[in-house]
């Protein structure tokens, strides 16, 4: 039997033939129908060439070269059954990518995420888009709906941004170096006044917490942080829609699923 030939499916149905010696009693055990399991192992003895069976009036019997196979593919069952059984076991990653502030606030909430699920989350900060066409992400939180071609999404809400500051008087800026529309706009609307520049959106978060500089915060963060107050009217022009994005196949897989729904809850909340 040479690797062309070879069709695991095809060989789990003929050990329930040739075990329970018959189509009807394989069909309990294999959820196929009897006709559907005697064509498939009229078209394996084609494939192979062999001979497997002799048809009789009260069941399936093996010939010579039927059991020659059958030792053959009971020897690859031994080694392909642990690994199925693994494979089973092995908990599932969802990879979930998202900016700074909504992996921090996921991450937070990952007890609510996972409940005792066996799915594996594996979160991925990054201010640039992963491809998730291409399974560099399972699902993505994102500032705009989705326009290629296999993606699915599901807008949450509004996500709105204002300036924050220990105190209203303080003039220091903290200036995040990035891409993020969040960081343009301080460096579009700040001039020449003192800023202080950090390469994360969390340590401008440190900045403000500790006093020291004034920073413009998505308003589900600011409005959650002892001690900061909002000092303007959210900023129009970086207010965005947000939305969950996967691919259009992996959303109805049922880990993926659960994931999802239980992102758009805390990020449903979070947001409102």
């Amino acid at each position: 039997m040479n690797e062309t030939n070879f069709d695991w499916d095809d060989l789990r149905l003929f050990l329930a033939i040739a075990r329970a010696g018959g189509l009807g009693p394989a069909a309990e055990s294999t959820g196929k129908s009897p006709p559907t399991l005697g064509r498939r192992m009229l078209a394996l003895e084609r494939r192979l060439g062999l001979d497997l069976f002799r048809r009789l009036p009260r069941g399936y019997e093996l010939t010579e070269q039927g059991r020659d196979f059958l030792n053959t593919v009971a020897a690859i069952e031994n080694k392909i059954v642990p690994l199925a059984s693994a494979e089973k076991r092995r908990r599932p990653i969802v990879k979930v990518s998202a900016g700074q502030w909504v992996t921090d606030l996921l991450c937070r909430k990952a007890a609510e995420l996972i409940e005792r699920d066996p799915v594996l989350l594996r979160f991925i900060a990054a201010d640039h888009i992963l491809d998730i066409g291409r399974r560099e992400a399972v699902i993505g939180v994102r500032n705009r709906r989705p326009d290629q071609i296999g993606l699915a999404g599901r807008r949450i809400g509004r996500v709105r941004f204002a300036v924050y500051a220990a105190d209203g008087e303080i003039g220091t800026w903290a200036r995040v170096i990035g891409p993020t529309p969040s960081a343009r706009w301080v460096d579009e609307n700040i001039g020449d006044t003192p800023s202080i520049e950090v390469t994360n959106s969390r340590n401008a978060l440190d900045l403000a917490l500790a006093g020291i500089a004034r920073v413009v915060l998505p308003t589900f963060v600011g409005n959650n942080q002892n001690g900061l107050k909002q000092v303007t009217e959210p900023i129009h022009e970086l207010e965005h829609d947000q939305w969950l994005v996967t691919h259009d196949e992996d959303r109805f897989l049922p880990d993926v699923r659960r994931v999802i729904e239980r992102i758009y809850a805390v990020l449903r909340a979070a947001i409102k």
